[in-house]
This record gives structure tokens, sequence and C-alpha cells, in this order.
């Protein structure tokens, strides 16, 4: 029989296992089964780190706008994580990655574990093949296109009818996004013309695929919605208009710097092997040292333009590191790392005062940090990877991002011609928390 452990590892395995297990069939299946649950264990953690990322867009949003629209801005985070989770059960996952609607193929217990041995039975090793539960895998996977859509839910702020932000919601995270995911993640053609990876795209934990297609999808809602009233004067001149609760946009920087250590660490996708913790190790290391290379550029970049040191920036610059390095956090070096996350920080400050120049109002600056430096990152991995190729990485981006963004334009005109999408310019002035949702964030300020 092919040896599937090393000869040390088998004989512990039978010497923990005991007489009862002294086949050696019985000791390599409880090893595979060890495995099984430590990899689906790790998926599943790393998948509720990534949901906790929930929090963060939530608290991050809510402290850079104003008071008055804090109320919606949660509605809408804690509502597009719902729709995200039951658009994706209903038919995105089956979309992405085959299957029947509603999770008809996902199935757990014994007998899937039996199948999943007897596959790798004629190996010569377990290393290097992902081996968990399917359940375990669509959790993971749901989590990752919320995240696409709380990046809409930044850029389209304070002006916005909750109800057809809510209404996309339902087709970017039911069909949109699937779709641009089957190409990539999921393996399959696009159009039934080509498959990016077989052009050498590669996008490790979604850089691309999940920070730039909400980016993409973002700025068609934008280019249709309009500026807030009074972000640009007459003649062209950006007027700051500042968040109501910086502390509370701090805090959410935090939550998906911590979070995006699941982002990125669970997208290797297994943990039960050395070569796999060691790789895991890694990618935390790239995530954290990307992130803080981002936000040291950016408050550099920030002083020198500004004359200050400009916490929304210094923010920012900590996520567009993190977008930056989630292409492919595995194989840079540490100090490589650093370098592509402060290359994300000075690109997030200089992009955000570009799209002011344009007119185009993103009040949390989520275009740039996700779609200017996702793109940064697709760009950035062929230096570390040699799978993947330039030409691959632009081939790749333009396809995603044209499917999004064209699909979402087409989405956004549809609802702005049946329902609107833009509030009343005097409910703008009020505030949506009292239009939309009929109650405010902060109460205590309102006289009796």
């Amino acid at each position: 029989m092919k040896k599937i452990l090393t000869p040390l590892l088998a004989a512990a395995a039978a010497g923990l296992a005991g007489p009862a297990l002294a086949d050696e069939g019985e000791v390599l299946k409880h090893v595979f089964e060890l495995q099984y649950a430590i990899d689906t264990f790790y998926f599943l953690v790393c998948g509720a780190l990534v949901m906790w990322m929930a929090a963060g867009f939530s608290m991050l949003e809510a402290g850079l706008v104003r008071s008055k629209n804090t109320a919606e801005i949660l509605t809408k985070n804690v509502a597009l994580f719902s729709i995200s989770c039951i658009m994706y059960l209903i038919c995105g996952y089956a979309i992405m990655y085959g299957g029947g609607i509603f999770l008809s193929g996902i199935d757990g217990g014994e007998a899937l574990v039996d199948e999943a041995f007897a596959a790798f039975g004629e190996r010569e090793s377990f290393d290097g093949d992902s081996v968990y539960s399917s359940a375990s895998d669509f959790f993971f996977q749901v989590v990752f296109v919320a995240t696409a859509m709380s990046i809409v839910s930044g850029a389209v702020a304070e002006r916005m009818k909750l109800w057809a932000f809510l209404a996309f919601a339902i087709v970017m995270t039911g069909f949109i996004y699937p779709m641009e995911g089957s190409w990539t993640w999921g393996g399959e053609d696009v159009f039934g013309m080509f498959n990016l990876g077989d052009l050498g795209f590669s996008d490790f934990a979604g850089s691309g695929i999940v920070h730039m297609a909400g980016a993409a999808a973002a700025l068609a809602g934008v280019m249709l919605l309009g500026a807030r009233k009074g972000k640009y004067g007459p003649n062209g001149e950006v007027r700051a208009i500042p968040g109501a609760n910086l502390p509370l946009a701090t805090l959410g920087t935090l939550i998906l710097w911590m979070g995006w250590f699941g982002f990125n660490g669970g997208s290797v996708l297994k943990l039960g092997d050395i070569a796999s913790a060691n790789s895991v190790a890694m990618v935390f290391l790239n995530t954290n040292t990307a992130a803080a290379g981002g936000a040291v550029a950016a408050l550099i970049l920030s002083k020198l333009m500004f004359g200050k040191a400009d916490l929304t920036m210094l923010l920012n610059g900590a996520l567009a590191g993190l977008v930056v390095i989630t292409a492919e956090p595995s194989t840079p070096t540490p100090l490589l790392a650093t370098v592509f996350g402060a290359a994300g920080g000075v690109l997030v400050v200089l992009s955000i005062t570009f799209l002011d120049k344009l007119k185009i109002d993103d009040p949390v600056g989520a275009i740039s940090v996700h779609g200017s430096c996702g793109l940064l990152g697709l760009l950035l991995v062929p230096v570390t990877n040699g799978d993947s190729t330039f030409s691959g990485q632009i081939i790749g981006a333009i396809t995603i991002f044209t499917w999004v963004f064209v699909c979402s334009l087409i989405v956004w005109g549809a609802l702005k011609a049946v329902m609107g999408i833009r509030v009343s310019e005097e409910e703008e002035y009020e505030g949506v928390d009292l239009t939309e949702c009929g109650q405010e964030a902060y109460p205590e300020f309102v006289s009796k």
C-alpha cells in the first residue's frame, strides 16, 4: 500500500491509536479524519473572522457619515449582510461553484468523509489538497460576497434610498458577483470563451474578485446618484463634509484589520499539514505588515500634501495596504509586503483627491480603497508569483471590472427609472435617519 504519511508520523499515529487500530488503513483513515476536522474548523473560524468585518464596515461607515445618517447606514449594513446570506444560499453559490440551488448539493457527516478518503486513497500524499466540509466552504464564501456588497454601502451613503439599495443588493449578491467569481475561483469559462486562470490570472483572496468588484458596483451607483448637496462649490472647489464620529471610524478600521486575518488566512484553504501551517503564518505576517506600511505611507503623504496628519487618510491607508496584499499574501517577503502596502497607502490618498476633482463623491473613500488599490494588488502579483502573468492580470482585471460595472449600471439605471434611487433634497437635508428609518441614532440630541 502506498505510503501517505511519513514513517515517523505513521508510527506515532499507530502508537497513539493502540491495538484496535493496528491496520494501516484504519490508522490512515483516522489521520485523514483528523486533518478533515482541523481544516473544517479552521475554515469556520476564519469565516467567523470575516463575518466580523461586517461590524467593521458598519462602524467605519457610521463614523464617517454625519450623525443624521447614522441609523440608516447601520440598517443598510445589517440588512445587506442578511440579504447576501440568503441570496448566496438560494442561487449565488450554485452559480459560482456549481451544484443545486438552496445548497441541495451540500452534505456532511461520516458518509462525506468516507467518500473524500476514498478519493484520496490512491494518492501519494494529502499535502497540498484541501479536505473540509462543503458546508464550511459555503459559510466561508458567503461572508466574502457580503464584503463586496458592504463596499457599495459606504460609497452611496447619505443620499440613496434604502430600499433601492437593498434591491440592488439582491441582484449583486445573487447574480453579478457569483458570475464573475465563477470565472475565477469557480474555474468556469467567461461566456464559454476562456477561463481567467488559464490566462495566467491569479487572485489569492480577492483584491479584484471581491474588492475591485465591489468598487465597480459602487462607482456605477455613484455616477448615477450624483454628489451630496454642498460637497462641491460652483467653481468646482471641494468642501469637506466631516464624519460625525472618528473614534467609531477608528474602531471600525481596527475591526476590519483583525477580520482580514481570516479573509487572507482562510484563503490558504487548509491548516492540517506543516506546509499549510507555514503558509498560513506567512499570510498572517504579510497581511499585518502590509496594513502597517499602508497606514504609515498615507500618514506621511497626508502631512506633505495637507500640512496635517489626517486621521481619515491614515485609516484608509491601512485598509489600502490590506486590499493590495490580498491579491497575493503568501509569496512576498515581509519587506516586500510592507512596500506593497505602502504603495497602496500612497495610491489611496492620491486616488481620493483625484476622484474629488472629478466630482465623484465617495463619503468613505471606498472606491479608492477597494477599486484603485484592488487593481494595484492584482498588478503586483507577478512580482512574486511566477504562476501569474502581467497580461493575465490585466485581462482578468478588465473582465471583472467591465462585467460588474456594466451590469451594475444597468441595474442602478432600472431602479432609478422604476422607483428612484435618490432621496429628495429636503429629505437629504433632514437626514435619511428620519426619512428612511423614522429614528435617529443619537436621540438624546433631539429637543422634546
